[in-house]
Order: C-alpha cells, then structure tokens, then sequence
C-alpha cells in the first residue's frame, strides 16, 4: 500500500512534544539520525543541536559518508574516536566471556550502549536539556540507549521522533524527500558493523527471503570462496588473541585481517532467528568471520587450560552474560561482577592452537599451551605407572548414593 507523505507529515504535526533547546543527538548519518536533525530544528524547535558522531570501527567510508551529509544538513558533528575502547575494552571482554546470545556475537548490543554513553557525557559537559537517538520502537536499540542515557545523565529529557511519532520506513523515507533530508541507505533495515560483526537489515529481512551476494562484506559464498583449505596459527595470552601465524598485533589488526581470510573460506555467515528484548522473533542476519574463529578457539583452549568445575560454571555466568549485554545492560552492578569473575579465570588461558578454516568450517588441529591441564596418565597406553586398583575404594564412595537410591526405591516397589 502506498505511503502518503501528507499522512507521515501529519502525523508529526498532530504529536505532542517537550520544549528542546538544546539538544545532544547521536548523529551517525543514517536515515534515522538524519531525519532526527529536521525534526529537532522544524517540530521541537530545538535552538543549538549538538550532534556527536562516535567511531566504534565501522570504518572510514561509512564515516565520512555521515560527516557529508552532515554538511548538507548543516551540521558540525563533535567527533569522537572510540575505537581503541571499543576494541580494547569491550570486544576483549566479550572474547573471554565467549559472547552468545542465542548464536549471535554480541556487538551491535555493545556499540549502543558505548555510543550512548559518549553522547550522555557531552550532553552533560554542554549543558543540553535533552538526548536524542534514532531508534524505532520496534527494535532493541531504544532499551539499550534509554538505559545508558538515564545513568550518565539523570534527569534529561531522552527523545526519540521515529518511535515517538510512530513512524514507518516508507513513512520516514517519503518526510526525507519532502524535506530534502539527504538518503543514502542502500539496504532497508540499515547496515550496522564493526570489526567485530556486521548486522544486516535487521528485522528487515522476510522468514525466506533470499540474500543476494551482495549483501556480505567479508563472507564469500560457496562459489566465490577459496577451494583450498587455509591454516593459520591462533596465540591467546589472559584469554586475548595476541599472534596470527606467530606475527604479534594488537585486536584493531588481527580482527580485521580474520575478517578478510575467513570470509574468504566461507566462515562467518550467521542467518538466525532471533529473540528480541520485547520476546518478539525476528530473522537476523550477521556476518562475523573473524568472532567466529576467535570465539571457537578460545573455548576450545579454556578446555584445555582451566578446570572441568571452571568451565562448568563460567557456562552459567557467560549465559547471563551475553543475556545482559544483549538487553543493554552493560554498566549493571552484576554484570561488572560477572566481568571479574571471568576475568579472575583468564591467566591460565595461554597457548597456541592450529585452526584450519575450510569451506564454511573452523577446525581445530594442534593445540599448545605450558599452562594445559592435559596430563598423559590418562592415556590408556601411557605407561605411566598408576596403580588402577586405587579407584575401587574411590568408585564405591561415590556409589554410596546409588546403594541408598537402590534401598528406597525396594522400599517404594514394595508398598
């Protein structure tokens, strides 16, 4: 059904909405924060705008594209560089946590919450009365801003237009024509990425839509893809990958060039059903060949290297985790709480692994590390003197429940 322009501008002009004088919008050049800086100067009549764009990685071209836009706009935005935060800080606390929320990297649900609060410490230094950001109200973005917001700058009122005048894709398309917003989205639904992950269209992709090629930025599909299997070297120190084939770099290089070979072995597409922050399901679409093999490979050497009760638990705490960060819960006191528990297992956390990337599938084929636990008594030919007879006394003690559960349920049969 065709949108109508009058309709969407109506609906604008029919909305209540605060006084704004000056106002602090988080400003990254897509169709949201576009449309946000008309709205604030022709609904809100917002006197001052200050518009921070925040780089979390997302690369130079997307950037410099926002900071073009913002020209035609008229706009100066406050820049701020976060990237070795983010990558430092963030994306190494979701490597040793082994970040997954139902199948998804978390990191997107990281850069919101990181962005937001740039944006909330600026509006406070500048003395804004309000916070804007793009957010719609169908997606998880409002919570996770609205959290960090109202923790970094109690008491300012937090405005969302899209959300707030219930207004459609269509709808904020045909209002950027009309108002000669400039539009340079190419995929519906955005496309947001970091080294860390790329999201794709998110809640904008059908249950069975096909995916064109052209959507993926690093992953290479089955018959672009290399034909002959890669083998690299993965070195991890305290849980952080450190070395890629023996070459030291810090996660700001080796993510990247993770993300260029591994895509080009087909690993990294993620195209899943998705469980949001309001319990609704969507279908999402992610492109993280680099969190992919790092991931793998840190679980596979925290096997290797920490206890059978460590790993137990650290599931437990990874699970809620992952569940915090993903609904925008990033600065909570227990999820600070979780991060030292996690971070109080990665000392051991050391090694070398051989990984074998091949058509879509990431193997672990050798594996090193002085802080191992592996020890060769277990080996059934070892030859390492262990006297067996000693695990008789050890198998009865930890039998003794089973004698008590084999005497009540004689005592149940019986009645």
């Amino acid at each position: 059904m065709p949108v109508s322009v009058a309709e969407a501008l109506k609906k604008i002009e029919t909305t209540e909405v605060p006084p704004v004088q000056k106002a602090a919008l988080a400003y990254s050049g897509g169709l949201d924060s576009s449309l946000c800086v008309e709205l604030l100067r022709r609904k809100y009549g917002a006197k001052e705008i200050v518009a921070v764009n925040v780089d979390v990685g997302q690369g130079q071209e997307e950037i410099e594209a926002g900071l073009e836009k913002a020209k035609v706009l008229g706009i100066e935005p406050t820049r701020v560089d976060a990237r070795q935060e983010f990558t430092e800080e963030w994306m190494a606390k979701a490597i040793q946590a082994n970040s997954d929320y139902l199948g998804y990297p978390v990191s997107t649900s990281m850069t919101r919450q990181l962005i937001a609060r740039k944006v909330a410490e600026i509006a406070r230094e500048t003395g804004c009365d309000a916070l804007v950001e793009g957010s719609t109200g169908k997606g998880n973005d409002q919570y996770r801003m609205h959290n960090v917001f109202t923790l970094f700058a109690p008491g300012v009122t937090i405005i969302v237009p899209v959300r707030d005048f219930d207004l459609s894709r269509e709808e904020e398309e045909e209002v950027c024509e009309a108002w000669g917003v400039p539009v340079t989205e190419t995929i519906r639904g955005g496309d947001d990425k970091t080294m860390w992950c790329r999201s794709i269209a998110s809640g904008a992709i059908k249950l069975d839509q096909e995916l064109p090629d052209g959507v993926w930025m690093w992953y290479r599909p089955p018959a672009k893809a290399a034909k002959q299997p890669a083998d690299i070297t993965l070195t991890f120190e305290d849980g952080i990958p450190v070395a890629l084939d023996g070459k030291r770099a810090p996660l700001a290089e080796l993510v990247p060039a993770l993300n260029v070979l591994g895509g080009e072995h087909e690993v990294g597409r993620i195209d899943m059903i998705e469980d949001g922050i309001m319990n609704l399901k969507s279908r999402e679409i992610y492109e993280a060949p680099a969190a992919t093999i790092i991931l793998k490979a840190h679980r596979d050497l925290e096997q290797l290297c920490l206890t059978k009760d460590e790993v137990e638990f650290k599931k437990i705490v990874e699970h809620q985790w992952a569940h915090m960060v993903y609904h925008g819960e990033w600065f909570h006191p227990l999820k600070g709480a979780l991060d030292a528990f996690v971070a109080a297992t990665q000392p051991p956390v050391n090694g070398t692994l051989g990984v074998r990337l091949d058509r879509g599938n990431v193997t672990i084929t050798s594996r090193h590390s002085d802080y191992a636990l592996f020890h060769p008594m277990r080996y059934i030919d070892s030859g390492y003197q262990f006297d067996q007879r000693v695990c008789a006394d050890a198998a009865k003690v930890r039998g003794l429940l089973f004698e008590i559960l084999a005497w009540r349920r004689q005592k149940v049969e019986g009645k």
